[in-house]
């Protein structure tokens, strides 16, 4: 028994030697391969350096012109897309005033026609003599009913933006007064409104009718 069990560890420490130079030499076999391979690597990648690197330096190149192309590019559309932006909207703020103005102005003419009846009225008042009216009842009732219409219709030009412009004591403004003569008056500066023989009227600002005026001069 002992024999045979010293035979055995015998046999089995011989197949552990071989079985470790086998490895060993594998593992001697790989790390030469391994050297070769890599010394071969390193040779290859000094040889082809140059070349590669030229040619990623090319790459790079075109690749940073593109984007400033398209940079450029991208700059441009965005310029021309507020520019049409801008241009739309400034038309859509004309178009918007020219309704809105259209709407306010488009009783203009009718309004000038009614300014006529308004001054036939103030004619027709001032035309009643004022020391008159205590003795006779229907005069007065004439001049009461008159000054009343004319007033009612000052209102109704009122509701609808048109306003009376009277300018005495003013400075003279071309853009509303029209002057036909001039007065010599020391009581007040030149270019003074002094007199005015016909009021002047504005719908929503704009002079519809200039006022009819005699202006001071030194």
């Amino acid at each position: 028994m002992t024999s045979r069990a010293g035979l055995s560890m015998l046999v089995f420490g011989r197949s552990l030697s071989q079985f470790r130079a086998v490895v060993s030499a594998r593992q001697s076999r790989t790390l030469r391969q391994a050297t070769t391979a890599l010394g071969n690597g390193r040779l290859y990648s000094t040889e082809k350096q140059p070349e590669e690197a030229a040619a990623a330096g090319a790459e790079q190149n075109a690749a940073t012109q593109e984007v400033e192309r398209l940079t450029k590019e991208l700059a441009e559309s965005k310029d021309k897309y507020m520019r049409a932006l801008a241009d739309g909207e400034n038309m859509r703020t004309r178009l918007n005033k020219q309704i809105s103005d259209a709407k306010i102005f488009a009783i203009q003419s009718f309004c000038k026609d009614l300014l006529e009846v308004a001054d036939t009225l103030g004619h027709a008042i001032k035309a009643v003599p004022k020391d008159k009216l205590g003795d006779n009842t229907d005069l007065k009732s004439l001049y009461e009913g008159l000054t009343m219409t004319r007033a009612s219709l000052l209102q109704v030009f009122k509701r609808n933006g048109l306003e009376a412009v009277d300018p005495i004591n003013q400075k003279f403004d071309p853009n509303l007064h029209e002057a036909l003569f001039q007065k010599e008056d020391k009581t007040v500066e030149a270019n003074t409104v002094v007199e005015v023989t016909k009021l002047g009227y504005k719908l929503h600002e704009r002079c519809v009718r200039p006022a009819l005026v005699g202006v001071s001069k030194c």
